[in-house]
């Protein structure tokens, strides 16, 4: 909608008008004229004479497409990386280190270790005071008394999930300890493929769909010895917290939606039931629900995690990344899952230098001025945020961005013609009458929307694209992390179609008690440098150790 919008059409498209003239039969110069008017374009009678076999010729060819099933996870011949040309990742190879916690002590019960840290959990299952199984079962059991009044739970994993911690410990028990995430209990975001278990996309349509293939993330994290326990909701095909089954509901306040669409992910994790939990951003979807429930989230750099057996919603803006309780549990995940597959043509190899211990020092820190002076609802968290980190002895560097430069938002048909080319199929067999939001601004109304897009402005849009990652690699190659409100304009746009990598965690409550968050945006592939500039903030404060109350019972 964005685009007809820019255009001055907004209010005056009528949907499905041109599509139903296109399947009439011959074409005509008067048919070429109202497309025209609809495309903001001027043609003379001549011209638009001439142009009608051309047409005819390129409606042939779209049929000849449309008899043609294309799956999903079929990405286009083209690829989007963020690294500009003639750049390499500036990134140094050093070991991965992880911070030391000290001795952990196991409490009087298990459950009492549910909004544990994941770098805490994974020492009481490490030295045997805990075993997988007695972690597991806690956690089915929160899924089960905790999850529908969320409303945060697909599908339980129970079979798998007893078999898995039953390994773990027998493997941990002969020596064998695979790492950080062994024996620990993790939820994914219902649009990772898992064989034997239906794979919702959160959407009625695909309600009973069974994928042979197993998700590249489901899989490493398999590898690390992981043990999942319930596929998580996600607001239908990826947007917002409305899904076949209700609305995924904020932990700290049922009234609110957990926002999305990694909705499920997010609450699920913020109210103890699960040790962590994997989602997904395409334009948001792991900083909004992370912001709403307050969680600690991570947006990994676009390539640094393979989306293989994940649905598909924009080839080119997708990614993958952990919802934890802390950042350094995003790291610690992060480092389980990343790195190049085979499967996904964007995945990249790419040093991930991770040190627990290094603090601050060294890191080359901006925030841009103009972002911190409103007066929003977060607007003076976001301050004190600045205040916290000049208190840390952290060198600010004013760093104004680019945003303003460019007409960003209309750099969003990207997104809408990708996503309407992946259910295409939906739209055109009539199902996206299932979906349960039919809003002007929800998939159904915009995927038909989308249909109207010519493939010139979505090409010339990427082109403008090509020029906001220029514009942003000059803006970043004075700092190593941009701290920033996590909804300053333009911000959370520009970063997502650069593959800009950003974490986001709480950064306070308001006066009725629900978070707000703030961001580290980290250059191209220095997802440890901002996840180190977040810990060190994280540290300073005790935000992320509040806990929703209804759920700690």
């Amino acid at each position: 909608m964005a685009y007809f919008s820019a255009l001055g059409l907004g209010g005056t498209l009528l949907p499905g008008i041109l599509w139903a003239r296109l399947q009439e039969a011959p074409l005509s110069a008067e048919v070429v004229a109202e497309a025209a008017k609809l495309a903001g374009l001027s043609f003379t009678d001549l011209e638009r004479d001439m142009m009608v076999e051309g047409l005819e010729n390129n409606r042939r060819a779209y049929l000849a497409l449309r008899a043609r099933s294309i799956p999903n996870d079929v990405p286009p011949a083209v690829q989007f990386d963020p690294q500009l040309p003639g750049t390499e990742p500036q990134v140094t190879d050093r070991p991965f280190i992880r911070s030391r916690p000290g001795p952990v002590l196991k409490p009087g019960t298990v459950e009492e270790v549910a909004f544990w840290p994941v770098t805490l959990l994974s020492e009481l299952v490490r030295t045997r005071q805990v075993s997988s199984v007695e972690l597991t079962n806690m956690y089915l059991d929160r899924l089960e008394r905790f999850g529908p009044e969320l409303e945060a739970v697909i599908t339980l994993t129970r079979d798998r999930a007893l078999w898995q911690a039953r390994e773990a410990d027998r493997e941990i028990a002969h020596g064998r300890y695979r790492g950080p995430l062994h024996g620990i209990p993790w939820g994914a975001k219902d649009l990772l493929a898992v064989p034997g278990y239906p794979t919702t996309w959160g959407a009625m349509p695909f309600a009973s769909q069974e994928l042979s293939s197993t998700a590249t993330v489901v899989r490493r994290l398999d590898e690390a010895g992981a043990v999942l326990v319930a596929k998580l909701t996600l607001g239908a095909l990826a947007m917002g917290d409305y899904w076949f089954g209700g609305r995924t509901r904020n932990p700290w306040n049922l009234e609110q939606g957990s926002s999305g669409s990694s909705a499920g992910s997010a609450a699920a994790t913020v109210a103890g039931l699960v040790g962590f939990s994997i989602g997904s951003e395409t334009l948001g979807s792991i900083v909004s629900p992370s912001t709403r429930t307050g969680a600690t989230g991570l947006r990994p750099t676009f390539g640094r995690v393979s989306r293989a057996g994940a649905m598909a919603l924009s080839w080119s803006m997708d990614k993958l990344g952990p919802i934890c309780r802390s950042v350094e549990d995003c790291a610690l995940v992060l480092d389980a899952i990343r790195g190049a597959d085979g499967r996904d043509p964007t995945a990249r190899d790419v040093p991930f230098p991770w040190d627990g211990e290094a603090g601050v020092e060294g890191l080359r820190v901006g925030y841009d001025p103009a972002a911190f002076e409103g007066d929003g609802t977060s607007a003076p968290f976001d301050r004190a945020a600045l205040d916290v980190l000049r208190g840390m002895d952290v060198e600010l560097v004013p760093l104004p961005l680019p945003h303003e430069d460019f007409p960003l938002g209309a750099l969003r048909v990207i997104l809408s013609a990708e996503a309407a080319a992946a259910f295409d199929d939906l739209t055109r067999s009539g199902q996206d009458d299932e979906l349960v939001r039919q809003t002007p601004g929800s998939w159904p109304n915009s995927f038909r929307t989308a249909r109207f897009i010519p493939a010139v402005e979505y090409i010339q849009a990427n082109r403008v694209r090509s020029m906001v990652m220029g514009a942003m690699h000059g803006a970043m190659s004075s700092v190593d992390v941009l701290v920033t409100p996590s909804f300053a304009d333009g911000v959370l746009l520009m970063t997502n179609l650069t593959g800009h990598p950003a974490v986001v965690l709480p950064s306070g409550f308001t006066e009725e008690e629900t978070p707000v968050s703030f961001s580290f945006v980290g250059g191209l592939w220095k997802d440890a440098e901002a996840l180190r500039v977040a810990q060190a903030y994280q540290e300073a404060t005790d935000h992320h150790l509040r806990h929703p109350a209804r759920f700690e019972r």
